[in-house]
């Protein structure tokens, strides 16, 4: 098949190398000359042409941009798009972008998708094959769209060995909202308290441990990427965040009173979170 990829980032890229890796011819677009040069040079994509030349060529479409520009640029890929053609995004919202393209002429040809896979590591140069075997591709609101485009879309799901959900784009906000972006948002949280208390950089490299490290690494993910995912996703993160925020007075509190039987009783009851993850593997 043709594929065109907008957006050659971390899950543009990556998906781009996979999808060439089995066969497909992958023609990347992006606005920004750089990363254009850098995916060829690495291989990502087999050309990379504008949108308009690219998108009227191909069987499916991939958008990889920040969920802020996403309807914006499906919208124009649409005008473009084949009659049988496909078009699906990969953002890490669901229910804006749905809300927005809501009426389109060609609405059923969109497939609002999320692949729940990536690092904190953002340019072409993050991308990797293999990065979507065994991760969760899931598929938002079937009902707008074709049966066929929504086959084709979960059929190169399987093809890179992601597993399939499909699920409403409310539920899905919702539950990221708990599980990723509050974890993103703690993360830069915990980046901006270090920096701001601890003034010898030196002393932050020599003396954090591996688990200052992994709570932490999420602090490098990119600001263009999740600015707009928090803002889209403000309803549910607030919920979330207010929540966060009470647990943590309930800390605060359990140290002012050295209530050491309460703290260990918090921890305990956080030690639950094992056997939930041990479940899923």
């Amino acid at each position: 098949m043709n594929i065109s990829i907008i957006g050659l980032g971390l899950i543009g890229g990556s998906m781009a190398l996979d999808l060439k890796m089995l066969g497909h011819r992958v023609v990347g677009v992006d606005n920004n000359p750089f990363h254009q040069r850098e995916a060829l040079d690495l291989g990502l994509v087999d050309q990379c042409l504008p949108l308009e030349q690219a998108v009227s060529a191909s069987d499916i479409v991939v958008v990889a941009v920040p969920v802020g520009s996403m309807p914006a640029i499906i919208k124009e890929a649409l005008k473009h798009l084949p009659q049988e053609g496909v078009i699906f995004d990969v953002g890490s919202t669901k229910q804006q972008i749905c809300k927005e393209l809501e009426g389109h002429p060609r609405r059923n040809r969109f497939v609002a998708a999320h692949p729940i896979a990536g690092t904190e590591y953002s340019g072409p140069s993050a991308a990797h094959s293999g990065l979507f075997f065994s991760k969760l591709g899931i598929i938002c609101d079937v009902e707008q769209s074709a049966p066929d485009a929504v086959n084709k879309v979960e059929d190169l799901f399987v093809q890179i060995g992601m597993e399939l959900k499909r699920i409403g784009s409310e539920e899905h906000d919702k539950h990221l909202a708990y599980v990723s972006h509050i974890s993103h948002l703690s993360s830069f949280t915990l980046g901006l308290t270090v920096l701001d208390i601890e003034k010898d950089e030196s002393s932050i490299f020599d003396m954090a441990g591996s688990g200052f490290a992994s709570t932490v690494r999420l602090a490098k993910s990119s600001p263009e990427m999740w600015a707009p995912i928090m803002v889209e996703n403000s309803k549910h993160l607030l919920e979330a965040l207010d929540s966060y925020i009470e647990i943590l007075n309930q800390f605060k509190k359990k140290i002012l009173n050295n209530d050491e039987e309460g703290l260990k009783e918090m921890i305990k009851d956080a030690n639950r979170i094992r056997t939930v993850l041990e479940r899923k593997n």
